[in-house]
């Protein structure tokens, strides 16, 4: 009788760890989310055509700071300066919408690549490397290859 329980007693414990482990199994992915940025053309391009905008803001001030030194009356400089400002607000809600539209679709592309490596990998989630103390499984570079040939 003694057997018996000591059977079952271990059986039941078999079976309970082996349940816990399978709950687990996938287990946590992280990527280091700036090597990725680097590392993906398309973020990389995006990041060119966002400085070529604020590049072009900046000359806009440059050439409007060189008009207005030009300018000789007070009437002049005020009109001047009204108009320069409705451009400029309108040159960086450009500016803003561009660098927004760019990240957020840097940002999906990203995200899908990482949800085929979680499939993939049979991982339960993942996350920025900086949020992982110890452990974790480092899946950048999957997800880097996924985002270039084409998710």
């Amino acid at each position: 009788m003694k057997k018996f329980k000591l059977a079952i007693t271990l059986l039941g414990c078999g079976l309970m760890f082996g349940f816990a482990g399978q709950a687990f199994a996938g287990g946590i992915g992280y990527i280091d989310y700036a090597k990725v940025q680097e590392g993906y053309p398309l973020a990389q391009q995006a990041i060119k055509e966002v400085d070529a905008k604020a590049l072009e803001l900046q000359q806009f001030m440059v050439d409007k700071e060189k008009q207005y030194k030009s300018l000789d009356t007070p009437v002049k400089k005020q009109n001047f300066e009204e108009a320069t400002s409705r451009e400029l607000d309108a040159k960086q809600n450009e500016y803003a919408r561009l660098r927004n539209i760019k990240e957020e679709q840097v940002f999906n592309n990203i995200q899908a690549a990482a949800k085929k490596v979680l499939v993939e990998q049979n991982l339960d989630a993942i996350v920025d490397y900086r949020v992982i103390f110890v452990g974790g499984v480092d899946v950048t570079d999957q997800v880097l290859q996924k985002l270039k040939s084409g998710i």
